[in-house]
C-alpha cells in the first residue's frame, strides 16, 4: 500500500481540502508528505494535540519536584474549581452550586476527569456560559476558565478545559509564561521551530488556510486563535507542522529523548481513570464545530492520551496513545510496534466522517510498510 497515494486519493476524493503527513520508527522518519495546498511544513492549527505537550510540560515540572499529581490543584492555582459543582439552574436561569467533596489535582486535569468540560459538547456548560456571559475558550480570556465542575473530581470522564488549567499550573510553578516555557524546554530542544502559540512571520508565509464542507466543494472560512491572548490555551492554541510534531511524538516513542525520564512517558502511557471509569460519548452542542463522538468501548485515558485497549486490525497495537485536533488533525503512538504517525487537514467540523476514514488510510498504508 503507497503511504503518499492514500493522501492524494483522498484529496482527489474530495475527502479533504489538503493533507500533510508524517510517520516515523524507532529508527527515524519513514515518510513525510502532502497533497492539495498542504505539505510536511504548512503551518497548521493542532488544536487539542497542544494537550500532550502542555502535559509533557507539567510532568517535567512534576520530575523536578516542582509539581505533583496528586495534591491539590488550587495549591498552585488558587482560583481553580471556585464555582463549585453545577447542581442545576433555578426558576430564573441562575446557577446552582455546591462545594466539593473533594479538590482537584493535576492527576484529575490530565486525564479529564476534574468535572470541568467544554461547551461544544456539554449542554449544562453551554447553559452556564449563556446564562452568565462568560466567554468561550477559545477567545483566550481568563474569564472563560470561570465554568463550574460537572461532578465530584475523580467521578468522571468528561472532555474539557482542564489541561487549560494544567498550563496555568505550569505558569505558576515555573515562573515563565506558557510559550516561553515550552519554547525553553521542549520545542528548542528538539528542534521544533515551527511550533508556537504565536505565528511567526516565517510561519504565517505557510499558514494553511481553514476550510468546511460545501455542497460538492471546500469553503475557505477565515480563523486564527487570539495572536496577544490573556492566556495561552494549554488545551488547543498551538500552531505547528506534521514535521515538527513528529518530533515531538518521536521523543515520547523513544522513551522521552530530550524532554522527559524514560520512567515519566511510562507512567504517562498508563491508565490513570479511576476503576470503573470510561470514556463516554460526546454529543456535539455546536454542529458547526464537531459532530457526535463516539469511541470504541473500554477506552481509557493516561496523563493527557487516550489508550485504546485491544489492537486495531491493520493498525496500532493494543495500549498505544493518541488523539487530535478539532481541525481534523490526528497522532498516534504505538509503543508496542515502535511507530508513531501525525496527519492533519484544516477542516471543521471535528471528527468528519471523510477525514477520519483518510487518517485511518494512512494509518493502515504506513504499517502495511514496516
Amino acid at each position: 500500500m503507497d503511504i503518499a497515494k492514500t493522501l492524494t486519493d483522498a484529496v482527489a476524493a474530495g475527502d479533504v481540502p489538503g493533507v500533510a503527513a508524517a510517520a516515523a520508527t524507532d529508527k527515524g522518519v519513514i515518510f513525510e508528505g502532502g497533497a492539495g495546498a498542504l505539505r510536511p511544513d504548512s503551518v497548521i492549527w493542532i488544536a487539542s494535540m497542544t494537550k500532550a505537550v502542555t502535559a509533557a510540560a507539567a510532568m517535567q515540572l512534576v520530575e523536578r519536584g516542582k509539581l505533583s499529581l496528586d495534591q491539590p490543584a488550587s495549591d498552585v492555582v488558587p482560583e481553580i474549581g471556585a464555582g463549585g459543582i453545577l447542581e442545576g439552574f433555578d426558576t430564573a436561569g441562575k446557577a446552582i452550586a455546591r462545594k466539593p467533596g473533594r479538590p482537584v489535582t493535576l492527576r484529575h486535569l490530565l486525564t479529564h476527569t476534574s468535572g470541568l468540560g467544554y461547551d461544544t459538547w456539554n449542554a449544562d456548560v453551554m447553559k452556564y456560559r449563556q446564562a452568565t456571559g462568560i466567554p468561550a475558550v477559545g477567545s483566550c480570556q481568563n474569564a472563560a476558565l470561570t465554568t463550574p465542575l460537572l461532578f465530584e473530581p475523580g467521578e468522571r470522564w468528561e472532555y474539557g478545559i482542564s489541561i487549560d488549567w494544567a498550563g496555568k499550573m505550569v505558569e505558576a510553578a515555573s515562573g515563565q509564561r506558557l510559550d516561553r516555557y515550552m519554547t525553553e524546554r521542549l520545542f528548542s530542544p528538539l528542534g521544533m521551530s515551527d511550533t508556537g502559540f504565536a505565528i511567526g512571520p516565517a510561519q504565517r508565509m505557510r499558514k494553511a488556510k481553514m476550510h468546511t464542507r460545501g455542497a460538492g466543494s471546500f469553503n475557505v472560512m477565515e480563523h486564527e486563535i487570539p495572536q496577544t491572548p490573556e492566556f495561552h490555551m494549554g488545551g488547543g492554541g498551538l500552531y505547528s507542522t506534521v514535521r515538527d510534531y513528529l518530533r515531538f511524538t518521536q521523543a515520547l516513542l523513544m522513551g522521552g529523548g530530550e524532554i522527559l525520564k524514560p520512567e515519566t512517558v511510562k507512567l504517562m502511557a498508563q491508565n490513570h481513570m479511576a476503576e470503573g471509569v470510561r470514556c463516554r460519548p460526546l454529543k456535539s452542542q455546536l454542529a458547526h464545530m464537531s459532530t457526535d463522538l463516539d469511541f470504541v468501548d473500554g477506552m481509557k485515558w493516561g496523563l493527557s492520551f487516550m489508550i485504546n485497549p485491544t489492537a486495531f486490525p491493520g493498525r496500532r497495537s493494543a495500549n498505544s496513545l493518541t488523539w487530535g485536533g478539532l481541525a481534523n488533525s490526528y497522532y498516534w503512538i504505538d509503543p508496542a510496534k515502535k511507530v508513531t504517525g501525525v496527519w492533519a487537514t484544516q477542516l471543521l467540523p471535528f471528527y468528519d466522517p471523510r477525514a477520519i476514514a483518510a487518517f485511518e488510510s494512512f494509518e493502515r498504508a504506513v504499517y502495511a510498510s514496516l
